[in-house]
């Protein structure tokens, strides 16, 4: 199902026509990825506020991941432009711990091109690592193998967060805890998130907007509350559900 149409709402701090306005901490503008010959992402322009919590769902191979591993520089772009007022840290899809390091290796890991190397803080976000931070991060479970990647990335102190399938292979109790922590680091820290979930419902219930990305292009954006609520995208990504 095409989704063409925009929620059309205005948000403060919003970058349009490559101005980027002086409270944004991420925009891209008119962003090109290709693989060879295969376009992923075509004119994709987003923007995330200092302290705002934006989603990006879409079906599987819309380009959603490819457009984060563009933002963190794993993926070089053919084309458009990539503004970040502040530093980036992403949580990548399918968590990519060092099965073979400790809990707290991994976490100090996350800290060494800036950022305080003690992991004091993180385990007062998850308190749960602390008793497991001499444990090899490949014995855990998968909810804790994802707070041990959240924690890497929130080593480097960043502005940003780019997080890719919070959910990704986790019970739903699990993912449920995750997101509150997730939620209530931005309302404490400010540290504003980028969050790429395949769980639709999720994904619009934390963050204030969002964009809809598939075949590469962006076909929807607007509030969280306005989309959740909308019927394309209630019959395309929320199983109908009203």
């Amino acid at each position: 199902m095409k989704l063409s149409e925009s929620a059309g709402s205005e948000t403060t701090g919003s970058s349009q026509n490559g101005v980027v306005a002086s409270d944004t901490v991420l925009a891209t503008f008119d962003l090109d990825v290709r693989y060879g010959a295969v376009v992923a992402l075509e004119g994709v322009s987003v923007h995330v506020g200092k302290g705002e919590m934006v989603a990006l769902i879409g079906p599987n191979g819309a380009g959603k991941s490819t457009l984060l591993n563009t933002l963190s520089g794993i993926k070089r772009p053919a084309g458009g432009r990539i503004v970040l007022n502040g530093k980036l840290a992403h949580v990548p899809e399918g968590r990519q711990v060092f099965p073979e390091l400790t809990v707290e290796d991994n976490l100090r890991l996350g800290a060494y091109r800036g950022g305080s190397r003690d992991p004091g803080p993180m385990y007062e976000l998850f308190p749960q690592l602390q008793r497991l931070r001499y444990r090899p991060a490949g014995g855990l479970s998968g909810g804790e193998q994802q707070m041990v990647a959240i924690c890497r990335a929130l080593m480097a102190n960043p502005d940003v967060l780019t997080v890719d399938e919070l959910s990704q292979g986790l019970a739903p109790l699990v993912v449920s805890d995750i997101a509150r922590h997730l939620v209530e680091l931005n309302r404490q820290n400010g540290t504003a998130v980028l969050l790429v979930e395949q769980n639709a419902q999720l994904a619009l219930n934390i963050t204030s907007r969002a964009y809809v990305l598939e075949n590469g292009r962006i076909g929807m954006e607007g509030r969280s509350s306005d989309l959740i609520s909308d019927p394309a995208v209630r019959a395309a990504y929320l199983g109908g559900v009203r």
